[in-house]
């Protein structure tokens, strides 16, 4: 069976820190552009951090520049996105993506909640 299965949310305090984990079942990651999305309270989806197949390009954004940091273990068929100096802000449901031009796969998400 195919699937990505995220981890590691939570909840945190503010200037707290999570790592997030996604691995892959059934099938390897290699040949994969891996994404971390997330969906707001308010239901709007952004594109938080990307990391290319390789490991050597990563994005991210504007938001979560300097904060966020995502790589990629291809031993373990892992990704990761590691969130430091967390903020009420970055509360969202959570959704690792791994995406070349044959296909797309999804995870069902981990909820991650910032507050005091």
């Amino acid at each position: 069976q195919v699937q990505l299965v995220e981890s590691g949310g939570g909840l945190v305090q503010p200037g707290g820190s999570l790592r997030l984990s996604c691995a892959a079942s059934g099938f390897t990651l290699d040949y994969y552009d891996m994404n971390w999305y997330r969906l707001t309270p308010k239901k709007e989806r952004e594109l938080v951090a990307t990391i290319t197949s390789d490991g050597y390009t990563t994005h991210y954004s504007d938001s979560v520049q300097d904060r966020f940091t995502i790589s990629r273990d291809h031993y373990r068929d892992t990704v990761y996105l590691q969130m430091n100096s967390l903020k009420p802000e970055d509360t969202a449901m959570y959704y690792c993506n791994a995406h070349n031009i044959y296909s797309d796969h999804w995870g069902q998400g981990t909820q991650v909640t910032v507050s005091s």
